[in-house]
């Protein structure tokens, strides 16, 4: 990679206001001359409510030629997902506040505010929402794709979800459950 495109992806990495690991921006190829710069303010983004994981969608796929997408996570206490494998994406949170309970490889790890694991397509993992307070989380995935499958998930009609459908969805974007 030039360094002057080395350069425009950690612009554009830190005015989307994450820090990305070294391997993910190697993979990141030069933005194409499409895409333009985005501002994203605190109070904006794609609200979604995905099966209770309240997220903002900050960036997409189109936004990003389609290498990554960030997404904002601001949940209660007690929400996660069950047990999971992406077979397209690899995923970064940052734990901006609050505590999160990550499981992988078989074992479990504490994250608390200011906190990054790195979760690699293949290797099964889930997460939860621990503590008394809300968590606050910054999820970058590469490349992007998953956020349709967030939109998707999100018009599911309110309410327990068919666990049935959710996997069906889910598993048009490569992700099963375990």
């Amino acid at each position: 990679m030039k360094r002057s495109d080395f350069l425009k992806n950690i612009a554009a990495t830190v005015a989307a206001g994450t820090m990305l690991p070294l391997m993910a921006l190697a993979s990141i190829k030069s933005i194409s001359p499409e895409n333009s710069v985005k501002i994203v303010r605190k109070a904006q983004g794609q609200k979604l409510n995905v099966i209770g994981d309240q997220m903002s969608v900050k960036l997409t796929g189109k936004d990003t030629g389609g290498q990554y997408a960030l997404v904002e996570q601001y949940n209660d206490p007690g929400v996660g997902i069950p047990p999971h494998v992406h077979e397209k994406e690899d995923e970064v949170f940052k734990l901006i506040e609050g505590e999160v309970e990550f499981s992988l490889e078989g074992k479990t790890h504490l994250l608390k505010a200011g906190d990054m694991i790195y979760c690699p397509r293949g290797v099964p993992h889930t997460w939860k929402v621990v503590g008394t307070r809300k968590a606050k989380v910054d999820l970058g995935f590469f490349p992007s794709g998953m956020e349709v499958m967030f939109e998707e998930l999100a018009q599911l009609p309110q309410g327990p979800p068919d666990l049935e459908v959710v996997a069906k969805i889910c598993g048009r974007y490569g992700i099963s459950f375990i």
